[in-house]
């Protein structure tokens, strides 16, 4: 996905663009208000990171131009001003989201993912998500490897999901542990890890080629080769 992040403090801006790109994403950091605006409509992004404080033109002007010209592009809001009044203005300006700083990365993410699925008009082949050979039917929240019934508890099936929806994507323990458990830290230490070992052993247990693959120090990936 093309993502324009305006974010004028350098820290920040980096960590942004390092984190999203680590996650595959195609990313530009813009440092200035004045030149976000022109920038975004020769880019057309299909999501703008933009902080609330800019010099020059603020987030909230930058906003407010692109609905008005009827850019189609999603919009995250990034501000250190956290009350009420300021996440209301944000959304009324048009924002599709408003997130207080500091954030976690994987809070971010989570943002990010539920923001670009509101593009995305309901569709049946959406319930039937296939990688290689193995399928999962979410309208039944049954699954098959080469046609082959497989079992699942209900949290493994909502990390299949996950995996399915993001193949060939590394996803952090963090981003899974979020998205899956609700959480951002992990008081069993491990239970990510147990539950992908599980996985693994249902879904690659017999059958060629491996699809669930450890990436050392970064997560796990869905993917038929290395």
């Amino acid at each position: 996905m093309k993502i324009i992040i305006v974010e004028d403090d350098p820290r920040v801006g980096d960590f942004l663009r390092r984190g999203l790109e680590a996650e595959g994403h195609s990313t530009e950091l813009v440092t200035d208000g004045r030149q976000a605006l022109a920038y975004i409509r020769q880019a057309e992004p299909e999501l703008v990171i933009l902080d609330r404080m800019l010099p020059g033109v603020d987030g909230i002007q930058i906003c407010t131009e692109i609905r008005s010209l009827g850019l189609p592009c999603r919009i995250l809001m990034l501000s250190a001003l956290a009350e009420v009044e300021e996440r209301v203005k944000g959304l009324r300006s048009g924002a599709d989201d408003y997130l207080s700083k500091p954030f976690h990365l994987e809070e971010l993410l989570a943002r990010i993912d539920a923001v670009m699925q509101r593009d995305r008009a309901p569709q049946a082949q959406d319930n039937v998500l296939c990688y290689a050979d193995l399928t999962l039917d979410l309208d039944r929240y049954t699954a098959s490897r080469a046609g082959q019934a497989l079992r699942f508890t209900a949290k493994e099936l909502k990390i299949l999901e996950l995996l399915l929806r993001n193949p060939e994507r590394v996803l952090s323990r963090e981003r899974i542990l979020n998205q899956v458990w609700g959480m951002n830290e992990d008081p069993l230490t491990n239970v990510v890890d147990v539950y992908m070992a599980r996985l693994r052993k249902k879904i690659d247990g017999g059958y060629e080629p491996r699809l669930i693959r450890t990436r050392r120090g970064l997560g796990y990936v869905l993917a038929a080769s290395d």
